[in-house]
């Protein structure tokens, strides 16, 4: 397990009632994901999910005022059930990003605890200031609320 960097990584954890196996269906099936990954009433389409490493994530954010924020990125390691890391910092098949949205690694990780799922979500900064800013555009709110949504959502299925 990676050791927790308070001047460059920002985290949450929530435990979720519903089981990993859940958790996981609802992070790799795009019609799933698109109810879950952005904040309401923001909404996301076109998810684009190559589970490999240096396989494409990317998706599309529509704002309510109708503006679209296109996201693209790759995954960095998948582990069936169990972890996803992915960055914008790096396209599909490693290609460099050559506009990163925020320049960061994403790493989730599902574990179960009881009948439910410990789920963990890191966001890992190249500079302190990249982590303050991100904490500043809401990083807790947003990916809290996000994370809130997604643990509601496998409750239902």
């Amino acid at each position: 397990m990676m050791k927790f960097d308070p001047t460059l990584d920002l985290e949450l954890t929530r435990l979720f009632a519903a089981p990993p196996a859940k958790v996981w269906r609802c992070w790799t099936d795009p019609v799933l994901f698109c109810h879950w990954w952005t904040p309401k009433p923001v909404i996301t389409k076109d998810v684009v999910m190559e589970f490999r490493g240096g396989g494409r994530f990317a998706s599309t954010f529509v704002l309510p005022d109708g503006t679209e924020m296109v996201n693209d990125g790759a995954f960095l390691e998948v582990i069936p059930g169990e972890k996803v890391a992915f960055t914008d910092l790096f396209m599909a098949d490693w290609k460099p990003n050559p506009q990163p949205s925020l320049g960061f690694a994403g790493i989730i990780t599902m574990f179960p605890e009881g009948s439910g799922t410990r789920y963990t979500a890191r966001a890992r900064h190249r500079s302190t200031a990249e982590r303050n800013t991100h904490a500043d555009m809401g990083f807790h709110e947003g990916w809290g609320t996000c994370a809130d949504q997604l643990g509601e959502l496998a409750q239902t299925l």
